[in-house]
Formats: C-alpha cells, sequence, structure tokens
C-alpha cells in the first residue's frame, strides 16, 4: 500500500469557516451529520469533489486540513470507485488547520482560489 497523504482538504461555506474560527471547532455540514463523519479530499481528490458537490458556488473556502493532528479521529474509508478518502469521526479542530483560502467553483465544476480581499 502507498504512503497516505499527512494533509487533506474540506471545502466549506465562509460563513461556516467564520463560525469555525469564532468557536474553535468546526462539527460538520448537514450531509456529514447525515454520514456520521467529516468528508475531506486529498489533493488528488479535491477536482472531482468540487465538481461534483459545489458546482456554481461563490462564497467557499478552501481549508488545509494537517492529517497528523487528528490522531484516531481520522481514517480512511473506501468511497467513491473504492478510493480511499479522510473521514473525521468528531470535530475539526482549528489547531488541526495549516490556513484557508477563498474558493469558487464555476458552474462547470472548476476551482478558482483566492486570496480574500
Amino acid at each position: 500500500m502507498t504512503d497516505l497523504p499527512t494533509t487533506a482538504f474540506k471545502i466549506l461555506s465562509r460563513a461556516d469557516w467564520r463560525l469555525t474560527l469564532a468557536e474553535g471547532a468546526y462539527d460538520g455540514s448537514p450531509v456529514d451529520h447525515a454520514d456520521g463523519y467529516i468528508h475531506l479530499s486529498a489533493a488528488d481528490q479535491l477536482a472531482v469533489t468540487a465538481a461534483k458537490h459545489y458546482a456554481g458556488r461563490p462564497d467557499l473556502m478552501l481549508v488545509e486540513v494537517d492529517l497528523d493532528a487528528l490522531g484516531e479521529t481520522l481514517i480512511w474509508e473506501p468511497s467513491r470507485g473504492g478510493a480511499l478518502f479522510p473521514h473525521i469521526y468528531g470535530p475539526l479542530p482549528v489547531a488541526a488547520t495549516r490556513g484557508a483560502r477563498a474558493l469558487s467553483v464555476t458552474d462547470k465544476g472548476e476551482m478558482i482560489l483566492s486570496e480574500l480581499p
């Protein structure tokens, strides 16, 4: 088995990111709550995740997550096509993030990263 990445990403709204910073942790989206874990994407999975779930959304944040900081709450599990995806069973603490950038996803699913004004 190849080595798994030590960094992954979470896409969330700017409003959710502001709330996360204020509260110190992210508890997940409605989809995360329904599935019982917080969905993350490795770098090579990010474009497909953005296109599939966030197309047409202009007011997003791309949050970089230090997977080593998550400890036992992180589990790699098979998802689409059997690929392993990082899932967090518990909240995502701000302390486990390495930064965030503004993100828009076009109607065609193309990601546009920018700095916040």
